[in-house]
């Protein structure tokens, strides 16, 4: 079987961008791919990509040009964009294509998200209870970690100062500001202990990454980093998920922790061996969480770690060099990609104000309802 690598990557820039549509930041995302790996669309053999709420990622080939290529839409939450990468790589990694890319993009009205319970098969006392409302939710998951492993609200504010000031230094981050910590800790409380300062928004953007064959890539003359694993987990019983929130004492096994070690695995690698990550921060409390899940540390390390400066620029292990989704926002289609657009310019050495010094491997994870995380683990 074939290596596959990333030769080319595109991103409209997350934010509010009224006068274009989520497709038209998708097609941008595209050409900006193509432009990166000096391909046209006629080369492409497949695509698969993703949106929430801005229609069928399907709908740019009128756009792009009606070539005839196989073009599947994904749909897993915020993990479309990872998922979409898996079914990429599965595709070349088999030996059927060669070259294709990988697409998403979204355009979300403002507001929490709060999808109708009844449409995701749960009851209406779900949605009644204010669960569906992600605000409240994560809300209480990350108080029920805090008093089990000691984690304070300053742990809470430190991963929003360091999203916003990762944030201010990229030029594809919705927030380009600094924010300081008092500023973070003693803004509007939305739900206990997370205060406004402290959660993602509904936002737009678009990314489009090129995939390539070991040998087409070289065919072209080409370079782009390789993936070394990738991996989509769910949930399995007993764990406190989105739409699954147990009152167990004993906490099931998280599907982040699966994906993981999937894609340690299948990568040849450990967590120390990491040089920069990108993990899911719907609120400051799920980096936090993630940070253990994806084998970064131990529960209840991440309150050293954060007030030691860990996982800042020029810490041992930077986590969310783009800000992520806290400077960044969350378009649902493009979320899990702009993770790995980010540590594809990372490894390649293009993160300017942000760059991780010898950045060897790149660690992506993604995390969507109703339950279900994506890893992807880059190799310079």
């Amino acid at each position: 079987m074939t290596d596959v690598h990333i030769i080319g990557a595109g991103i409209h820039a997350f934010g509010r961008t009224p006068e274009m549509s989520g497709l038209d930041q998708g097609v941008f995302a595209v050409r900006e791919a193509l432009a990166d790996a000096g391909l046209a669309w006629s080369d492409i053999q497949f695509a698969f990509g993703g949106s929430a709420a801005a229609g069928n990622a399907d709908a740019a080939l009128p756009r792009l040009g009606l070539t005839g290529v196989q073009f599947i839409n994904i749909s897993n939450g915020c993990a479309t964009g990872g998922s979409s990468l898996l079914s990429g790589y599965w595709a070349i990694k088999s030996g059927e294509f060669d070259l294709g890319i990988v697409l998403g993009f979204d355009k979300h009205p403002r507001g929490a998200f709060n999808a109708d319970p009844e449409a995701s098969g749960l009851p209406r006392w779900y949605g009644e209870t204010g669960m569906m409302l992600t605000t409240q939710f994560f809300a209480m998951k990350i108080r029920r970690y805090m008093d089990l492993y000691g984690i304070s609200d300053t742990s809470l504010g430190r991963v929003a100062v360091k999203a916003f000031e990762n944030g201010s230094r990229t030029p594809h981050a919705w927030r380009r500001e600094p924010v300081g910590l008092q500023v973070v800790m003693n803004g509007d409380m939305v739900s206990d202990p997370l205060t406004k300062y402290m959660f993602c928004s509904p936002a737009e953007g678009g990314v489009a990454l090129i995939l390539a064959s070991d040998k087409k890539m070289r065919e072209l003359g080409l370079s782009g980093p390789k993936v070394r694993g990738a991996a989509v987990r769910t949930r399995p019983r007993g764990s406190f998920e989105v739409f699954a929130p147990s009152l167990d004492v004993e906490r099931g096994v998280a599907p982040t922790v699966l994906a993981s070690n999937a894609a340690y695995e299948m990568a040849g690698v450990a967590p120390s061996d990491i040089s920069v990550a990108q993990i899911q921060d719907t609120e400051s409390g799920a980096e936090i969480m993630h940070m253990a899940e994806n084998g970064f540390c131990a529960d209840g390390d991440q309150e050293r770690m954060l007030a030691e400066g860990v996982t800042s620029l020029g810490g041992a292990l930077p986590i969310n060099t783009d800000g992520g989704c806290l400077a960044c926002g969350e378009p649902i289609g493009a979320s899990g990609l702009r993770q790995v657009y980010e540590n594809v310019q990372q490894l390649r050495g293009r993160a300017e104000g942000r760059q991780v010094d010898n950045a060897k491997l790149g660690y992506s994870q993604v995390y969507g309802a109703p339950g279900l995380s994506a890893v992807a683990i880059l190799e310079a």
